[in-house]
């Protein structure tokens, strides 16, 4: 029999998608929606609008009705620019000076966030294990997001461990014009170790890391072209930024992909025509 169809995932997903649009339009297109910030962070915000615009809101809405008709891969998909929009909207929430697109920002990161929230819970009830080959690539897309996970522990520690010796401010706090630097804040409490949790349960083959695996691997690539937009923007405004960041992230960019196409490979064909236990 054919998989019920789920109905909530399109309701949240439409919504989402709309206002994701609509405030990354507003950034790129609308003078004065970074009015505010400081040279290098306002260039930062259109180089990731440009990414949500034109790769995260067509991913979102193409994978929520792949996943409405039953499809693991777009149901994956869908899973990772959650997340990704939950962790990018976060900083526009709480590390953005305030401005009238505030309200919309909340409401995406609300909308993401419980929408992840939603799919984690039902999907932890379904057979997980039952969905993939044996073949599954667990090694080496657990060795992969060990070595992300150590490389941005120690870019960030390195900045952060000197100056709270010295008792300074870190360089990125300082260009940012924030309080804090907010990237470290969410990388080295929930980004960092969802990486490492992830790698650990997936060489353990549990459920929740051949859940998690593809949603991480989306997300490095959804962030990877982010930063690598944002190198860009940076660049056409004439502004300061190491060149190899792009190729740092190029190289994350390619990786993810060919790591998660191999996974999803792997999603047992005959899924989609059965019916959940």
């Amino acid at each position: 029999m054919k998989e019920k169809q789920d109905i909530t995932i399109p309701l949240l997903s439409f919504p989402l998608a709309l206002l994701t649009g609509v405030v990354s339009f507003a950034g790129i297109f609308i003078p004065g929606t970074y009015a505010q910030e400081t040279a290098s962070y306002a260039a930062q915000g259109i180089g990731q609008d440009m990414v949500n615009l034109f790769v995260v809101v067509p991913v979102l809405m193409i994978s929520a009705l792949l996943a409405f008709r039953g499809n693991k891969a777009g149901l994956f998909l869908w899973s990772g620019s959650l997340f990704y929009l939950a962790y990018s909207y976060t900083i526009y929430t709480f590390a953005l000076h305030y401005n009238i697109f505030f309200i919309a920002y909340c409401f995406i990161l609300g909308l993401s966030f419980y929408s992840l929230l939603y799919f984690i819970i039902t999907s932890l009830q379904k057979p997980i294990a039952e969905w993939f080959t044996r073949k599954t690539p667990d090694t080496s897309a657990a060795v992969f997001m060990f070595i992300i996970a150590g490389l941005f522990y120690f870019l960030w520690l390195s900045e952060i461990i000197p100056s709270m010796v010295n008792n300074t401010i870190p360089p990125s706090v300082i260009e940012s014009g924030l309080l804090i630097n907010p990237v470290h804040a969410l990388d080295l409490s929930i980004c960092l170790p969802a990486l490492l949790l992830t790698g650990i349960s997936l060489l353990l083959r549990k459920k929740i890391g051949l859940l998690a695996a593809p949603l991480m691997l989306i997300f490095c690539i959804l962030m990877a072209m982010a930063i690598l937009a944002m190198v860009v923007a940076m660049k056409l405004k004439g502004l300061d930024v190491d060149s190899i960041l792009a190729v740092i992230f190029g190289i994350v960019t390619v990786f993810s992909i060919f790591l998660l196409v191999q996974f999803l490979r792997k999603l047992k064909k005959t899924t989609h025509n059965r019916q959940e236990k």
